[in-house]
């Protein structure tokens, strides 16, 4: 048997269930700091003077970096390993969340936030890998769907941190907070996610036998007397294979499809503190700190969103599931376009729309975990990602030439939800069947 296999079919260990504890809160932390720059948006727009323009292009910064890392770090996660690319990640991070906490202008604040996104990039890909290759036959839906809803968890309760930050500190002190909260998992990682089997198998680098069974015997599952052959196509496979005719079409649909709903994912996500402290939407002034508040909220609703996605997947499958959830992201876009007065309408409607966004994004992490194998399952989630950062850096700056241009809440919201209604599109034109035998 290979290691997977025996991962596959046996029980799960509560190491194992650690292990993807500990990647939910990674991903949290990729929550929590990619989101560090919209709670601080109101801040740095109000201390620089930045227009709307302006702003969103300070706030694409780190999605710019994310497709970056992504694309240039999943390929690392493939070569090198899961668990060191993770390590080199969070270093990146703390660095550049640290660095944008001292930053003097908008220039220099987006350069940290670029390397920042690079960091968590590369964290995103060799997450979903971990997360998919510890999990069993049985646990790897409910992993998976935890492992995804660790980003909204982390901007729920990053936004709610902000809250109690920003009334007593400038923007500055929620990148601080955020390099600080980096740097404390380092060491989790050390102790708890070892390399996976299922890498030391395909890659098979000096001690691999060893440090496989030691990691199945952690688990408490069967060791190997040996290291399995590799069939003929595993031996020859390469990086490179998520562009061969068996994936290629595959890998476009999911990428592309990824990008135009994250384009629509991060509008609400990017801009909602600042329109709702801005008193020509909301119709009152709100503070910053409200925004903030309202925003947490929003990743509230996605959270429980993904959470409940994940029993939809497991009993209706990832394809059908996953075009209800952009349906409803799309109609739900809209609604966020009419506006409200209160602090509970803009809640409910944030919430609405994280609850539906969110569930789209758990069914194309779950979509890029059974199309590829292992020894490319990184490098086509990071570059499939790569692609989605252009439409999630697009957001903020389409957004905020639209809002330039005085077009109101309700155009420029139904103009941002149409990137739901795109990836529902070519969605619907994948065979998820196809990949998953793939």
């Amino acid at each position: 048997m290979t290691p997977k296999q025996i991962i596959d079919t046996g029980p799960m260990h509560w190491r194992q269930w650690l292990a993807v504890a500990i990647t939910i809160g990674l991903n949290a932390l990729d929550g929590f700091d990619i989101l560090s720059s919209a709670f601080a948006g109101p801040g740095i727009k109000q201390e620089w003077g930045l227009a709307p323009d302006g702003l969103g292009a300070v706030l694409a910064m780190e999605l710019v970096g994310m497709g970056v890392g992504s694309l240039i770090l999943g390929g690392a996660a493939d070569k090198f390993g899961r668990r060191p690319t993770i390590l080199a990640c969070l270093a990146l991070m703390a660095s550049g969340m640290f660095l944008a906490s001292a930053a003097t202008s908008p220039q220099s604040l987006s350069l940290w936030r670029f390397l920042t996104g690079i960091g968590i990039g590369g964290m995103l890909s060799a997450i979903n890998a971990v997360a998919n290759e510890f999990s069993s036959n049985k646990g790897r839906s409910i992993a998976m769907a935890l492992m995804v809803i660790g980003y909204p968890l982390g901007g729920f309760l990053g936004g709610l941190t902000v809250k109690y930050l920003l009334p007593a500190n400038d923007w500055r002190a929620i990148f601080h907070f955020g390099a600080w909260a980096t740097t404390i998992c380092i060491p989790l990682v050390l102790l708890f996610v070892p390399e996976t089997p299922s890498f030391l198998n395909q890659r098979r680098p000096k001690g691999a036998l060893a440090r496989i069974n030691k990691t199945l015997s952690g688990f408490g599952l069967a060791t190997l007397a040996a290291l399995p052959d590799l069939a003929p196509a595993q031996a020859k496979a390469s990086v490179a294979d998520i562009f061969r005719p068996a994936y290629r079409r595959t890998t476009f649909l999911l990428a592309f499809g990824y990008a135009f709903h994250a384009m629509t994912f991060y509008f609400i996500l990017k801009m909602a503190p600042s329109i709702i402290s801005d008193p020509q939407f909301a119709g009152q002034s709100f503070t910053k700190a409200q925004g903030a508040g309202v925003l947490a909220y929003a990743n509230l609703g996605g959270a429980l969103g993904g959470a409940v996605f994940g029993w939809f997947m497991h009993h209706f499958g990832i394809k059908r599931s996953t075009l209800v959830a952009l349906a409803f992201s799309t109609v739900f876009v809209i609604g966020f376009g009419f506006g409200h007065s209160t602090l509970l309408g803009w809640t409910l409607a944030v919430v609405s729309v994280g609850l539906f966004t969110n569930s789209a994004i758990v069914g194309f992490y779950s979509a890029w975990a059974i199309a590829y194998p292992t020894h490319i399952r990184a490098t086509g989630t990071g570059f499939a990602l790569s692609i989605g950062r252009m439409g999630a850096a697009l957001s903020p700056v389409i957004a905020g030439i639209l809002f330039s241009q005085k077009l109101g809440l309700m155009t420029v919201s139904i103009v941002m939800s149409l990137g739901s209604l795109v990836a529902f599109l070519l969605l619907l034109g994948m065979d998820l069947k196809d990949a998953e035998a793939a």
